[in-house]
């Protein structure tokens, strides 16, 4: 970087503005979609819009990082706006949710660029005493992003449009394109580096296999035992056994299986994929049920997420001072205990649970997500040298999402299967229970009025009961999370002597949500 001619506010403003947008994308959608549902239709593909997204996200992430080391910052996180800009504009000309997941995915690409590149300018441009300092306000717009994207959301989608959900991160984007181009300066000379490409596509095919094999298996179109099932199962060992191979011969891994062997790194990472699996549970489905179920607007599923994410805010916060005086295990036995009382009260949800329970609900779930953002950020490099720092901290993230993209698929395909189970029960009429095998019709006020209200009652409460047999499940996330909490010991944070303020705040809520 040329440090004479970068005009460093121009910068940060830029990265901070492009960080927003691919954050704000991950919580904005959510309030929105089943609105969404009821022009384009397709509720068997839901999960899909936010599975794409993260999956996307993954895979480019990685690759995008290691492409600035060699072309170039500038270029490849201008690039990754210009790519979801694009994708932004698809998704809100989306005719069909066929049409918005591929857009998603595209944005999903963009995406991936945003996070790394941004860390690794402002590596770049400050000194080292600066950095934990930036590392805080970009942590902020994460938090800030999460907090008010629901609402934002909802309100697009109730007085405007849910399409401009999408077409918002246009100016922002556009903005943050010029000052980057005009602020910032780089200097030619790049470290070189080789791109697993290898490994990233064998973990593509092999998460997808996985899911398009849990998505589609048990429809009425294909059996658990047809062989287009068995084939998706097969190709996911194979290319997952690949996958494994390949990155342990590549100089440049995408995950870095050596740090593997330490049973703290371990647990932090598999502690990681379950929070990702219970956060975007709450995010997808308490939307759902506050349209489908309370048949409100999209502004009350923001009014109820809302809370969640701030509550998610104040935990991280917490979580600073806290890792100075106790260990990891004993914070995260805490943010389990209180994962679990939110698991088991959200699984006890009804047609008749006031609206204000369950935002209470939803705040004990933010409570027991948010610290673990603060204290799995630094268990995972505990004890590691200086040069697997980076590539910790980026596997904790990518397990996350990983996790978030995975379980929104799983519980997705368990929670429409008991939906349709419960249909079949209360509906002996076969074309009444086809009728609602699409919760569409009581996601439109119109359609939902002209209904008989036996009709609705039993709909609304076979979908009730559908999204809370999902939280019961959940908690034997938490059982499986617990196990690996217990597996942290004793590790607490090493604090150098007269420097234990600054490493408590340097953490920050930086939780890539």
């Amino acid at each position: 970087m040329d440090r004479k001619q970068t005009k460093i506010n121009w910068v940060v403003a830029g990265l901070l503005l492009g960080m927003f947008v691919g954050a704000l994308d991950q919580t904005i959608v959510s309030t929105a979609m089943p609105t969404v549902i009821t022009e384009l239709g397709g509720f068997q593909h839901y999960v899909w819009v936010f599975s794409a997204y993260m999956i996307a996200t993954v895979v480019a992430t990685p690759i995008f990082g290691k492409l600035s080391d060699i072309y170039g910052r500038k270029l490849f996180f201008q690039l990754g706006l210009v790519l979801f800009l694009i994708g932004s504009v698809l998704c809100g000309i989306a005719g069909s949710m066929t049409e918005l997941i591929v857009y998603r995915a595209i944005q999903g690409i963009g995406g991936g660029a945003l996070m790394p590149i941004a860390f690794a300018v402002i590596f770049d441009i400050f000194p080292p005493e600066k950095r934990g300092k930036m590392n805080g306000l970009f942590g902020a717009v994460f938090g800030l992003s999460s907090v008010f994207g629901p609402a934002l959301g909802a309100y697009i989608t109730d007085y405007i449009d849910w399409r401009w959900v999408f077409y918002i991160n246009v100016p922002i984007g556009l903005v943050a394109i010029a000052l980057m181009h005009f602020g910032y300066r780089e200097k030619a000379v790049h470290r070189k580096q080789q791109i697993d490409w290898v490994g990233a596509t064998s973990l593509v095919v092999a998460i997808l296999s996985f899911m398009f094999a849990i998505e589609l298996a048990g429809s009425d179109t294909y059996a658990w035992g047809s062989w287009q099932i068995i084939g998706l199962f097969a190709l996911f060992v194979v290319c997952f056994a690949l996958f494994l191979a390949v990155e342990r011969k590549v100089a440049d891994p995408i995950v870095e299986l050596k740090l593997f062997k330490s049973r703290l790194f371990t647990a932090s990472q598999a502690i990681g994929f379950l929070y990702g699996i219970i956060m975007v549970s709450g995010a997808t489905y308490i939307p759902l049920f506050i349209q489908g179920v309370y048949g409100e607007s999209a502004s009350a599923a923001g009014q109820t997420l809302t809370p969640m994410m701030l509550a998610v805010v104040v935990s991280s916060m917490l979580g600073g001072p806290l890792i100075n005086k106790m260990s990891y295990r004993n914070i995260m036995l805490i943010s389990t205990f209180i994962l679990a009382i939110a698991m088991a009260l959200l699984g006890t949800m009804t047609v008749e649970t006031p609206r204000w329970t369950v935002t209470m609900y939803m705040v004990l779930v933010g409570l027991g997500i948010g610290v673990n953002f603060v204290v799995l950020n630094i268990s995972v490099l505990h004890g590691l040298p200086g040069q697997y720092k980076g590539a910790a901290i980026s596997l904790i993230t990518f397990f996350r999402t990983i996790g978030s993209a995975l379980g929104v698929t799983v519980l997705g395909v368990l929670q429409k299967s008991d939906y349709k189970a419960r249909i079949g029960s209360l509906f002996p009429d076969p074309a009444q229970a086809e009728q609602f095998a699409d919760p569409k019709a009581l996601l439109i006020p119109q359609v939902r009025a002209e209904l008989p209200s036996d009709v609705v009652q039993n709909a609304t409460h076979a979908l009730a009961g559908s999204i809370s047999y999902l939280f019961m499940l959940s908690i034997l996330i938490t059982a499986v999370g617990l196990v690996f909490v217990l597996m942290l010991g004793r590790d607490r944070m090493e604090l150098p002597s007269g420097d234990s303020k600054q490493s408590g705040m340097e953490p920050g809520p930086v939780g890539h949500m």
